[in-house]
């Protein structure tokens, strides 16, 4: 089975937009929406046994995912970039509530990262602003088609 090369430049557009925005509303619950703010946020990752570093991580990869998945800026480099944030998050509901998210568990977070993973493999999609160079690992001179 082929992939249709029609459209699947606007499916990896619509997840590329889609991841964005999920990394937007992360931004601002943390900021906005949390009651304890973002320091009640990151006292509780600090009580949690993480180091200061994995904090600032988390934040840069969901920065990094809201300024630069949306407008197409290197989409598989922030993905791969973001994907650690999101398999840490999934090990930390997953340690505390199980696997199902209707208790807040690791579901929905297994998910985003099998999106982000998706999105780092089919690449910028359509009207991507800076197109992501080729991994450099996997050899061959074949690039990606373009929508048309």
């Amino acid at each position: 089975m082929a992939i249709d090369m029609r459209t699947a430049p606007y499916a990896a557009l619509f997840l590329r937009v889609t991841l964005g925005l999920l990394a937007i509303a992360h931004i601002y619950w943390k900021f906005f929406i949390r009651p304890d703010g973002l320091d009640g946020w990151w006292n509780g990752l600090t009580m949690a046994g993480y180091p200061n570093w994995v904090i600032v991580y988390v934040l840069s990869g969901e920065f990094l995912g809201a300024v630069c998945l949306i407008p197409g800026i290197y989409t598989r480099w922030v993905a791969l970039y973001t994907m650690p944030l999101i398999v840490g998050a999934a090990q930390f509901w997953l340690t505390r509530k199980g696997f199902f998210f209707t208790v807040s568990g690791a579901e929905f977070p297994l998910l985003w990262t099998v999106a982000l993973l998706v999105q780092a493999g089919i690449g910028d999609g359509a009207y991507a602003l800076a197109p992501s160079p080729r991994f450099p690992f996997l050899g061959g001179r074949h690039r990606a088609v373009p929508a048309e």
